[in-house]
This record gives C-alpha cells, sequence and structure tokens, in this order.
C-alpha cells in the first residue's frame, strides 16, 4: 500500500469504503472523518494540514464509491 496525503482523496475515499463500508456517509461528522482518514493504514500526511474543503471533498468521493 502506498502512503496517502491529504491531496490522494480519491485514495482515501476508496480506503475508507474498505475499512467501513456501513457507515452513513451522508451524515458523518467531519470530526470523525478526519479521524477515520489519521486512522487509516498508510496514511502519513500531518493531520493539522486538514480543512473543512478537504474533508469535503474525501466525504463527497466516497459517496461516489457507495453507488
Amino acid at each position: 500500500m502506498s502512503n496517502m496525503r491529504w491531496t490522494d482523496v480519491r485514495k482515501i475515499a476508496e480506503e475508507l469504503e474498505i475499512s467501513h463500508p456501513g457507515v452513513d456517509v451522508v451524515h458523518i461528522r467531519f470530526t470523525d472523518l478526519w479521524q477515520m482518514v489519521c486512522n487509516l493504514d498508510g496514511f502519513v500526511d500531518d493531520p493539522k494540514k486538514c480543512n473543512e474543503k478537504i474533508l469535503e471533498a474525501i466525504q463527497a468521493c466516497w459517496l461516489e464509491e457507495k453507488e
């Protein structure tokens, strides 16, 4: 598995769907999403570099993964 950074939105979403398939992505709190991303195997970026725009992009990609 390659290392993931906040800019790897699509890969993060794919990994989240694999590791958390039952999550209600539409209603997830961004604090919970942030924690899930930081806990992914292969995630190596600085947790402080995240912002709401990045989390929104991850959430949108994750929704696409579910469809």
